[in-house]
């Protein structure tokens, strides 16, 4: 890694604190530094205001609109977003079919598509996950039936993440009941207007709604919608998944975490103690704190060694699903820290007054966010791939068994 490539990606990381600093408004660093749920107008500002600074592509080559970032730039603008408290870079557009249509799709595509994705003008939504097929993808059952111009899509798609908010699905089906299975899956992008797309709420325990079904009852889907080949789509899946997997954020989120871990331990009182007490006074809980950071430690030191193998072209293939595995079990454990920490706060939980910006029953200002990012990332080593599935890349990429 050249000392030219380590400046820009520090000059980045500059430049990012002073627009948290100074550019990001109170009202929405408020917001999401107490970890309130945010809706969809606050991130399509949010979106707005990094494309403001060419930020919020900044991924993507300069003849689609971005900056052609190294991997190193990439994996500094989401850590040091993270470690802000920023609210979520809202992935399924910039992150996810962007690449994919620049990648894989037709000129026509990319002049209808990319545009609007960059300008924050569409919103996106992944149809992956079904029953019994999520993280196996390879058995899924949505079909695709071609009928002269168009296909004719049946199916179900689960855990859609924002699918009530949005304008487009991009969408793995299955095109040839008789192919292999990793052959016989095909890339559509699907206008969530169609007749016959039914989006139904699924409500985690945090108490929001996340995630939806999709249903797909006989849509009429233009072939021009079809990214790359049929039966290409296994082949344009794996190279999104590879995105959404070396993801900087999970380390920034831990950071930002374990520093919140921190704080708490040496402001709270320890009603176990003397009067005065703090829980930092616990060997227990340095201890507790203490293994954390050794693992914060550990994990972002690999992840930087991760990316300096993916710019000199030494990746072995399982460093994404490390990253991803060890950065989303750590940040469970930090926000179970942080909850037992609360104490009699860490049981008192009120959705709707953190979805209103009020105060939390009890505890600090961001005791409800904490509370309600420990219920919503359970799923964390599921979605992306659950944990087991990222176990078995690495034993076939490592280990090659």
């Amino acid at each position: 890694m050249s000392e030219d490539m380590r400046a820009r990606a520090e000059s980045l990381r500059q430049d990012i604190r002073r627009f948290c600093r100074d550019v990001l408004p109170a009202d929405l660093r408020g917001k999401s530094q107490r970890h309130q749920v945010l809706d969809k107008d606050d991130y399509l500002r949010w979106m707005r205001l990094l494309q403001e600074q060419d930020w919020a592509v900044g991924h993507w080559p300069r003849e689609h609109g971005g900056l052609a970032w190294s991997p190193l730039e990439r994996f500094v603008f989401e850590d040091e977003l993270a470690r802000h408290g920023c609210p979520w870079v809202i992935p399924f557009g910039v992150k996810y079919v962007g690449p994919v249509i620049y990648a894989f799709g037709s000129e026509a595509q990319k002049q209808r598509f990319l545009p609007k994705i960059v300008n924050n003008e569409e919103f996106w939504a992944q149809g992956y996950s079904e029953p019994e097929a999520g993280s196996d993808l390879a058995a899924l059952r949505t079909t695709a039936v071609r009928d002269g111009d168009h296909y004719i899509v049946n199916g179900q798609k689960v855990w859609t993440t924002y699918a009530h908010w949005a304008d487009w699905l991009f969408c793995l089906v299955r095109t040839d009941r008789e192919a292999r299975a990793q052959n016989s899956i095909s890339f559509l992008l699907i206008d969530m207007k169609s007749p016959g797309v039914t989006v139904k709420e699924i409500r985690t325990m945090d108490g929001y709604r996340h995630v939806n079904e999709v249903w797909l009852e006989d849509v009429r889907v233009p072939v021009e919608n079809l990214i790359g080949e049929e039966g290409g789509g296994w082949t344009y899946a794996k190279y999104l998944l590879k995105n959404e997997r070396t993801a900087g954020a999970c380390i920034g989120m831990a950071w930002h975490a374990l520093h919140r871990l921190r704080e708490l331990a040496r402001q709270a009182p320890l009603a176990e103690t003397r009067p005065g007490g703090r829980p930092i006074d616990s060997a227990l809980l340095r201890n507790r704190i203490g293994m954390l950071e050794l693992r914060y430690l550990a994990l972002e030191k690999t992840a930087y060694r991760a990316v300096g193998a993916m710019m000199d072209g030494t990746e072995n293939g399982g460093e994404a699903s490390l990253i991803k595995l060890r950065g989303t079990e750590l940040y469970q454990d930090i926000a179970e820290s942080l909850v037992d920490l609360l104490g009699a706060a860490g049981i008192a939980f009120d959705p709707a007054a953190l979805h209103s910006a009020g105060p939390p029953p009890l505890g600090p200002d961001d005791a409800g966010g904490i509370i309600k990012d420990h219920f919503y990332n359970r799923a964390a080593t599921i979605f992306g791939g659950s944990s087991e599935i990222q176990r078995n890349i690495i034993a076939k990429a490592v280990l090659g068994l």
